[in-house]
C-alpha cells in the first residue's frame, strides 16, 4: 500500500480540470469505476479553489487537465499547481494535439499528455503508472 492509498483511503483523490461537462463526467465514471475518489473542476479558476479546500492539497494524488478552458486555462492552472503543489503529478488530457506544447508541459513536469477521446482502458493504465511513480516532496 502506497502513501495515496495511506493518505485517502482508496487510491488517492484525483482533481479532474474538464470544461465539457460530458468528458468530465465520463472521466470521472471511468476513474470511480477503478476506485479512485474524483473532485470536479470546470476550468482552472474552479481547480485552485478546490485545492485550497480542507485537506484536498494533501489528499489528491494526481491532476487531470484539459488545456483550452474558460477563465484560468490548463497551461495557467499548472504553472499555478507546480508553484504550489509541485510534488503533484498532472496529466493532461486534450482535444487538441500540439507536439511543441506537449514537449513544453512535459519539461515543466507534466507526466502524460493524452489526446481525446482517450479509451478507458488507457487512461487508466496512465493514471496507475503515474500514480506509481515516486513523487517529488521537495518543497523548499
Amino acid at each position: 500500500m502506497g502513501i495515496i492509498d495511506n493518505v485517502s483511503g482508496v487510491h488517492g483523490k484525483i482533481l479532474v480540470i474538464e470544461d465539457e461537462e460530458e468528458v468530465r463526467d465520463i472521466l470521472k465514471l471511468h476513474l470511480e469505476s477503478a476506485g479512485y475518489e474524483v473532485i470536479e473542476a470546470e476550468d482552472g479558476e474552479k481547480a485552485i479553489e478546490e485545492m485550497k479546500k480542507g485537506s484536498n492539497l494533501l489528499r489528491v494524488g494526481l491532476i487531470i487537465t484539459d488545456i483550452r478552458m474558460p477563465k484560468i486555462n490548463g497551461v495557467e492552472a499548472i504553472e499555478y499547481l507546480r508553484e504550489h503543489a509541485p510534488s503533484k503529478p498532472i496529466m493532461v488530457v486534450t482535444g487538441y494535439p500540439d507536439t511543441d506544447l506537449a514537449i513544453s508541459l512535459m519539461q515543466k513536469g507534466v507526466k502524460e499528455y493524452l489526446v481525446k477521446p482517450v479509451e478507458k482502458e488507457k487512461l487508466l493504465e496512465k493514471v496507475k503508472a503515474v500514480l506509481a511513480e515516486e513523487q517529488n516532496f521537495d518543497y523548499v
